[in-house]
């Protein structure tokens, strides 16, 4: 019944605010589309793989990244790594961000308006992703972004009823929370009950400095370094997120481990116990089967091996948040509107927000006990973007 009143109740979109954003982007990108033009010396159609790649590479000879059948590859890696020394890859890298966000979201939302209610209606489904987490289709609204101050205008205009507002109740740092409850390390769980900032405490563990040496660039390793290891991630694809050598990359994984042994012991072991029983499990007992670890194939093997380590965690996660979303809708007389991943949004009166949003924080940060706290930060606002500030 939890998804099914999410999916009947729907959510508000404010076609205007899109109708003003579409037409702003239509300006960005054709100021976009003239200054690529210029860079390159000719139109060409921007949009257009193949006339790109014979642009960048043939005719202003850029360093080859690879070559596929179709000829050369402008695939979004190729261009970041080039864009740090050639502007024009930059640029094609910002028309394609905009571009795609007016035709996947500012163009295609409206017409996906129920003229019945005036809302939005997505659809969820439960046994889509391996790990158990919801997802949302026709239209996604899992996917809305947020990582760009552009992207996160699309979520301006979804807005409640008239003299209704949104509450954001997102779960803080709910995976890692979760590793250090199922790893036992001692050291993320002083951190996190003592309340201290988890990435600059790491970081001043892998590097030696008392927390408050801590620079915002050895924050941004240490979180790279926190995030990846909960997937699994190895020396290269740490080098590759942080632009670093492997041999400082392979350093600073050496130096988390020492610091953190129990999360060194929980890798070991779970990989063993999965490669023994074939699957793994999340601390309320639900499996994931992983075949891949049977695999002759090397690359298959690494990838069940790192699925082995996540899945307990990011499983445990979902598990967490949908226990959640039952127990509000049991005890909570409030429409529930979205779930994305760690986050629950919700719709109430603007004179109840502040009593309902402590109502929905107990629930959530108790909805489980671990051996750190679960936190849950809030937010209350006219609109999605506003309520997720």
């Amino acid at each position: 019944p939890v998804l099914y009143e999410m999916e009947r109740q729907g959510i508000g979109l404010n076609v205007q605010e899109l109708k003003i954003q579409g037409e702003e982007l239509a300006r960005d990108l054709a100021d976009l589309e003239k200054q690529i033009h210029e860079a390159s010396g000719e139109k060409f159609n921007v949009a257009s793989p193949k006339q790109l790649g014979d642009i960048l590479f043939a005719k202003l000879n850029l360093p080859v990244g690879k070559k596929t059948k179709s000829g050369y590859s402008t695939a979004s890696e190729v261009l970041e790594k080039l864009a740090i020394d050639y502007p024009i890859c930059a640029l094609v890298l910002k028309y394609r961000e905009l571009a795609k966000l007016k035709s996947t979201y500012v163009d295609a939302l409206p017409l996906l308006v129920n003229k019945q209610t005036n809302k939005i209606h997505t659809h969820f489904r439960q046994a889509a992703t391996l790990t158990g987490r919801l997802s949302s289709v026709n239209p996604n609204l899992q996917n809305i972004p947020i990582r760009t101050e552009r992207g996160r205008r699309v979520r301006r205009a979804f807005i409640p009823e008239e003299g209704k507002v949104f509450i954001s109740a997102d779960y803080s740092q709910i995976e890692l929370r979760i590793l250090a409850h199922i790893t036992e390390d001692k050291g993320l769980i002083r951190a996190f009950n003592e309340g201290l900032d988890i990435h600059s405490a790491t970081a001043a563990e892998i590097f030696s400095l008392p927390l408050i040496e801590v620079t915002p660039e050895l924050r941004r390793r240490a979180k790279a370094v926190n995030f990846g290891i909960a997937y699994g991630q190895g020396a290269y694809g740490l080098a590759e997120s942080l632009g670093i050598s492997r041999n400082e990359s392979s350093g600073i994984i050496k130096r988390y481990f020492e610091r953190f042994e129990g999360v060194r012991a929980y890798m070991t072991e779970t990989v063993e116990r999965a490669k023994k029983t074939g699957f793994t499990e999340t601390i309320f007992g639900r499996r994931r089967y992983i075949e891949e670890l049977k695999s002759s194939n090397p690359a298959l093997r690494a990838f069940g091996e790192r699925a082995a380590i996540n899945a307990p965690i990011q499983g445990t996660a979902s598990d967490l948040v949908k226990m959640a979303m039952i127990q509000i809708h049991q005890e909570i007389d409030l429409p529930m509107l979205l779930q994305v991943h760690d986050e629950l949004l919700f719709e109430c009166e603007e004179a109840e927000a502040e009593d309902q949003s402590r109502e929905i924080q107990a629930v959530m940060e108790n909805v489980a006990k671990l051996c750190v706290p679960l936190k849950v930060n809030l937010a209350i606002g006219k609109n999605w973007d506003e309520a997720h500030a």
